[in-house]
C-alpha cells in the first residue's frame, strides 16, 4: 500500500506541476528580419554577447542597405568606482557599473526607441592581499552584468512596433 501511494502523490505532484503555467524560457520574437549595430567600440565584450545573442534570433548585417533596423550605440562602458577606502586611503569596496546608452532607428532615420541608458551595477569588496582572486572575481561580475543588459535589450527589442 505505501508504494501505491507514493506513486499517486508523485502523479499528483506531476499534474500539478504541468497545470501552473511552467515553461522553459526561450528567445524573444523580433518584429524585424536583419538588424544593424553600429557605434561599439571595435573589441567591446558587450557588442560581442550582443551580436551572438542577436544572431540566434534574427539577422546581424554588416551593411546599413541590407539593414531593416539599426541598433546604435551611444555609451558602451564598464566603470569602476571606489565606494569606501580606510582613514589610510587603503580602497575597501569598489563599485562595478555596465553602462549602454542606445537608440534603435531604420536606416532611414525614422526612431523606433528614442535614446535610452541601461546601467547596472554590483558591489564588491576589496582587498589588496587577494588581489589575483579580486580580478577574477570582478572579471565574473562584469559577464554578469553585461549578460543582464544584453537581457533587458533584447526584451525592450522584442516591444519594438514597427
Amino acid at each position: 500500500m505505501p508504494m501505491q501511494r507514493r506513486t499517486l502523490l508523485a502523479g499528483l505532484g506531476a499534474l500539478l506541476l504541468a497545470g501552473c503555467g511552467f515553461e522553459l524560457r526561450r528567445p524573444p520574437t523580433m518584429p524585424f528580419r536583419t538588424i544593424l549595430l553600429t557605434g561599439f567600440s571595435t573589441r567591446s565584450p558587450l557588442a560581442e554577447e550582443l551580436r551572438h545573442t542577436l544572431a540566434g534570433v534574427t539577422g546581424v548585417v554588416d551593411t546599413p542597405d541590407r539593414a531593416q533596423v539599426v541598433l546604435e550605440s551611444l555609451t558602451d562602458a564598464r566603470e569602476k568606482v571606489v565606494a569606501a577606502s580606510t582613514s589610510a586611503g587603503q580602497v575597501r569596496e569598489v563599485q562595478l557599473r555596465v553602462r549602454l546608452k542606445f537608440r534603435l532607428r531604420t536606416p532611414a532615420g525614422r526612431e523606433l526607441l528614442p535614446a535610452d541608458e541601461l546601467l547596472l551595477t554590483r558591489d564588491m569588496s576589496y582587498n589588496e592581499t587577494n588581489a589575483l582572486g579580486k580580478e577574477q572575481e570582478e572579471a565574473q561580475l562584469y559577464r554578469a552584468l553585461q549578460s543582464d543588459i544584453i537581457a533587458q535589450l533584447m526584451r525592450r527589442l522584442a516591444a519594438v512596433q514597427i
